[in-house]
C-alpha cells in the first residue's frame, strides 16, 4: 500500500499502535519545545464510531502518554496529575456467568462435567461458587442486580472478570484518571465491596488483591454448601487465557484500554481466515503469561466472531481456555463425564502427518481426542474445543509445554468445524 493511503485511513492513537512513541516524543521535547500537543488523527475505524469513544479514548491516550514520560522529562510532569504506575496482574481470581435459573441448571451440569466442584454459597445472594485447580467460577442466578440486568440482555454469559492485583485501589484510581467507568452496586452488611470497572460490552472487571480484606473474598462473602459435591476433578489447573470478540470499530478502544491499565504488552496482530471472512486477533498478555487475553473482530458478517455479536448483542467473552498438564486425558475425562467436544476433520490429521513428525501412536490418540496440535521453535501446544453452548460460547483445553502462541495454524480448522456444527444444529 503506498504512503498516502495508510496516512489517509490507518493512524492510530498513542498506545495503540506500534511506533516508538516515547522515543520520538522525547527527542521532541529534547529540543526544549513546550508548546501544546495535539493529535491528527485519520482512520476509518473511528469515522465509523461513536464520536464520544474516539473523544474519550484520544484523552485517554495523551493521559496515558503523559504518563510514560514523566520520568523522563521534566516539562512533562507539569502537565497532569500523577497516576499510580500500571497494574501488576497476579491472575484471574474468578469468572462471573450470568443466568436464569433455566440455563443455570445447564451450567451446573456443564461445569460438573468438566471437572468443576461446588465449593461455596453466597450468603445473601443466589451466587455459587465453583472451583478446580486454581480456577473459581461464579455462577450468578439472582434475580436483582447486574448480573441479572447483563442476563436479561445477553442471555447466559460471562457477565464479570475479577484480576487479582497487587493493590486494587491504586488499580481503581488509576482507572479512573484514565477516564474508565467505575461501577458500584449494593452490597449486605458485612459484606465486600469488590472495586469495578466497566469493561468489554459494558461487562465488568474487578479488582482484589492478597493485602486487604478483598483477599478473603471467599471466606467472608461465601459459605460452605450443606451438601458439598463430590467430583474428582478433570485436571484442569489455570485459565489459560480469555477470548473477547468485539465489534470491529471497537477493537483499537479496548486494546488501549487494557494497556494503558495493566503492565502488559501485545502481540502483533493476526489474521485469522474464518469460512465467512477474515478476523483480526490480537493478545494482550503479561510477561509471565498470568493474563491473557485475545481480542477479536470482524468487519464480515458472517464470521463466527460477528454471529457471536449478532446473537449476543454486544461485545463480550467467547470463550475461555483451561490450561492442563495432560489434555489427553483431561479430554478423555470430560467425554466419560458427557462434555460434548468439538469434531475436529479426519483430513487434518493427514495433513498434521506430513508436516510433523509425530509417531503413528501420539497421531491416534490426538485423532481420537479430537486434539490439535502445534509447535514453535521451544516448545508444543495441544488444544480441545467443546461444543458451543447456547449457540454462544464454548471452551477450550490446552496443553502448553513452554509454548508461547495460541495454535495460531490450527485457528482456521477450529473455526470451520465449528461453522460446520453450527449449520448442522440449526437444520435439527
Amino acid at each position: 500500500m503506498d504512503v498516502m493511503s495508510w496516512s489517509r485511513h490507518f493512524r492510530c492513537l498513542p498506545g495503540q499502535g506500534d511506533f516508538p512513541i516515547i522515543d520520538f516524543m522525547e527527542a521532541a521535547l529534547a529540543t526544549g519545545y513546550d508548546g501544546p500537543i495535539s493529535l491528527e488523527i485519520f482512520n476509518d475505524q473511528f469515522r465509523a464510531g461513536s464520536p464520544r469513544s474516539v473523544a474519550i479514548d484520544a484523552q485517554r491516550s495523551l493521559v496515558y502518554l503523559m504518563d510514560q514520560l514523566r520520568g523522563h522529562v521534566s516539562v512533562i510532569a507539569k502537565a497532569v496529575p500523577q497516576l499510580p504506575p500500571r497494574s501488576h496482574c497476579l491472575g484471574v481470581e474468578f469468572l462471573e456467568f450470568a443466568a436464569d435459573d433455566r440455563a443455570a441448571a445447564n451450567f451446573a451440569r456443564l461445569f460438573t462435567g468438566l471437572g468443576f466442584r461446588k465449593v461455596g454459597e453466597h450468603k445473601s445472594k443466589a451466587v455459587s461458587r465453583w472451583s478446580q485447580g486454581s480456577i473459581n467460577l461464579v455462577l450468578n442466578c439472582d434475580n436483582e442486580g447486574f448480573a441479572h440486568a447483563h442476563q436479561i440482555t445477553h442471555g447466559p454469559s460471562v457477565c464479570a472478570i475479577c484480576l487479582k492485583v497487587e493493590n486494587a485501589d491504586a488499580t481503581l484510581d488509576r482507572a479512573q484518571m484514565l477516564l474508565d467507568t467505575p461501577f458500584r452496586q449494593a452490597v449486605g452488611p458485612a459484606e465486600l465491596e469488590i472495586p469495578a470497572v466497566r469493561g468489554v460490552g459494558g461487562s465488568l472487571l474487578y479488582f482484589v488483591d492478597p493485602k486487604s480484606a478483598l483477599g478473603r473474598l471467599w471466606e467472608i462473602d461465601f459459605v460452605a454448601p450443606e451438601h458439598p459435591a463430590r467430583n474428582s476433578g478433570a485436571g484442569l489447573t489455570v485459565i489459560d487465557h480469555i477470548s473477547q470478540s468485539m465489534h470491529y470499530e471497537e477493537m483499537l478502544s479496548w486494546l488501549l484500554f487494557y494497556t494503558s491499565l495493566f503492565e502488559v504488552t501485545k502481540t502483533p496482530q493476526l489474521d485469522v481466515i474464518d469460512p465467512g471472512g477474515i478476523v483480526r486477533s490480537q493478545v494482550i498478555q503479561t510477561n509471565d503469561g498470568t493474563l491473557r487475553i485475545a481480542l477479536n473482530a470482524s468487519q464480515s458478517q458472517q464470521t463466527l466472531s460477528s454471529r457471536f455479536l449478532s446473537n449476543y448483542f454486544g461485545s463480550g467473552v467467547q470463550h475461555v481456555a483451561f490450561a492442563t498438564n495432560d489434555v489427553v486425558a483431561a479430554v478423555k475425562q470430560l467425554r466419560a463425564n458427557g462434555v460434548e467436544m468439538l469434531s475436529v476433520s479426519e483430513n487434518y490429521y493427514d495433513d498434521l502427518e506430513a508436516r510433523t513428525d509425530l509417531s503413528a501412536e501420539r497421531l491416534n490418540l490426538l485423532r481420537a481426542g479430537n486434539i490439535m496440535y502445534d509447535k514453535d521453535n521451544v516448545g508444543e501446544y495441544l488444544q480441545a474445543y467443546t461444543a458451543t453452548f447456547d449457540g454462544l460460547f464454548f471452551f477450550e483445553i490446552v496443553e502448553r509445554r513452554a509454548y508461547q502462541g495460541f495454535g495460531a495454524i490450527n485457528a482456521p480448522i477450529r473455526l470451520a468445524a465449528q461453522a460446520r456444527q453450527l449449520n448442522s444444529t440449526r437444520l435439527t
